[in-house]
């Protein structure tokens, strides 16, 4: 059975691909701006799956049997949704709110099975604890362009690693895609490593 990861992020798939799991990428977009009074958890759930279902219009009803995975992922800090900056500015800001406090990120999964459409969805938060940074730690961050297109303005995974102090759950959920989780929703959806395509 096939693997679909509905998304372009290379982060996404360089997770699968140390892990070992064959997947085919089938990018798609959907409006990512929160709706009013949203939280963070309904905001990503309604992402993963706009994502999900917009994959499965793409592939259409004669797919070959597969399982579409789709994630969102963002960063919330008391009751704020932080997502990707759109400008240099922004990051600073994130940053800056993000600076000594300790502050959620979340991934939603949303999971269709083709051809039947039996679906799973499911919800990943870690608590991420950053170093207070000066001013200058901030403007050379930023400087460096890695915050521009990530939830929170930061990649755990990169640069910002050294702002770190503590990680509270799944480390590959900040990085974007919670590799523990997903796993047992593709096994209850009857997906087996060995049936993936190379």
């Amino acid at each position: 059975m096939r693997l679909i990861l509905a998304s372009a992020s290379p982060r996404r798939a360089e997770i699968l691909r140390d892990a070992g799991i064959a997947f085919d990428v089938l990018p798609v977009n959907a409006d990512e701006t929160p709706r009013a009074s949203e939280s963070a958890e309904a905001l990503c759930r309604r992402l993963a799956e706009a994502k999900a279902r917009a994959a499965v219009a793409r592939l259409g009803a004669a797919s070959d049997p597969a399982i579409v995975v789709a994630a969102d992922t963002t960063v919330e800090i008391d009751g704020e949704i932080l997502g990707k900056p759109d400008s240099p500015e922004a990051a600073r800001a994130m940053l800056r709110r993000l600076s000594g406090k300790t502050h959620r990120v979340l991934t939603a999964l949303s999971l269709i099975r083709l051809p039947d459409g039996a679906a799973r969805s499911d919800l990943e938060s870690t608590a991420v604890r950053f170093a207070p940074l000066s001013a200058e730690e901030i403007d050379e961050y930023v400087a460096t362009d890695e915050p521009m297109d990530k939830a929170g303005a930061y990649g755990i995974q990169g640069r910002a690693g050294v702002f770190i102090e503590r990680v509270q759950g799944c480390y590959f959920n900040v990085v974007g895609l919670p590799l523990a989780r997903l796993y047992r929703n593709l096994k209850q959806l009857g997906w087996s490593p060995r049936g993936g395509r190379k």
